[in-house]
């Protein structure tokens, strides 16, 4: 494992504490909180996401360190745009990682947010063609 790179698991708990890994995501369908009661070494990641306040609230009762918030840009069935999420993020403790179209031409719009980073696929993608 390479310094400063964190390896984290989806949705397995046990299996992440099994394989000694760095810590666990936690999707926002998962409501479970019964990993409050395991044991875990003393720097283990715990992120979990979320589209709303009930999903952001049950995140915090899961313990967790960071809540992915979706969707920023991307217009789907949990699009947030930058006002909810600024709202949103007014109503947790928790740092907010932001999710969701972010691309080069919106990134700098993160700056009007609180958020302390962004995550996504379609950003990390090369692109394809000539």
């Amino acid at each position: 494992q390479q310094k400063g790179n964190k390896f984290l698991i989806s949705n397995n708990i046990k299996l992440a504490i099994k394989l000694n890994l760095d810590g666990v995501y936690i999707p926002s369908f998962n409501k479970d909180k019964k990993h409050l009661s395991y044991s875990v070494k003393k720097n283990f990641i715990i992120l979990g996401s979320a589209h709303n306040i009930y999903e952001m609230r049950t995140k915090e009762l899961q313990g967790v360190n960071a809540i992915f918030l979706s969707s920023m840009f991307k217009k789907n069935k949990n699009y947030l745009g930058i006002n909810r999420f600024k709202s949103l993020s007014l109503l947790s403790n928790k740092p907010l990682i932001a999710l969701g179209g972010i691309s080069t031409n919106n990134l700098k719009k993160l700056n009007l947010t609180d958020c302390i980073g962004f995550a996504g696929i379609s950003f990390f993608e090369q692109k394809k063609g000539p």
